[in-house]
């Protein structure tokens, strides 16, 4: 699915989604990542939802993001609250949905301005 233009000026945006991957500015992305306006962290450690694993939080958490936005794949799905524990009991959002939503929602916030970091499951 191939997303509108946004303004480059509003950080890294998520271009089209396939069920593989994503393309951002031109990059081609087919494995687990998470993506900040200001920057792409490409290989993210999980390969798949049930490789989550408490530390993968952690990590997010280390990048203060003020909502984190989880796409679990083609299919919403929903971790066990432990594993995401660091995030919540930082003050740290969390939403979850599936990928493709995810992108959506990514995008949407980036253009608000809204300090997000998009972590991102294939398959």
């Amino acid at each position: 699915m191939k997303f509108s233009l946004a303004d480059p000026g509003d950080g890294y945006i998520i271009h089209s989604y396939r069920d593989d991957g994503v393309i951002i500015g031109g990059n081609s992305f087919e494995h687990s990542l998470v993506v900040l306006p200001n920057r792409i962290l490409a290989d993210w450690r999980p390969r798949s939802f049930k490789d989550l694993e408490a530390v993968d939080f952690t990590g997010l958490k280390a990048l203060n993001p003020d909502l984190v936005v989880l796409g679990t794949g083609p299919q919403q799905r929903f971790p066990n609250p432990s594993l995401y524990q660091s995030l919540t009991s930082a003050g740290i959002g969390l939403e979850i949905m599936s990928t493709p939503a995810a992108c959506r929602t990514y995008n949407v916030l980036v253009s608000e301005g809204r300090r997000v970091a998009a972590a991102l499951l294939f398959g």
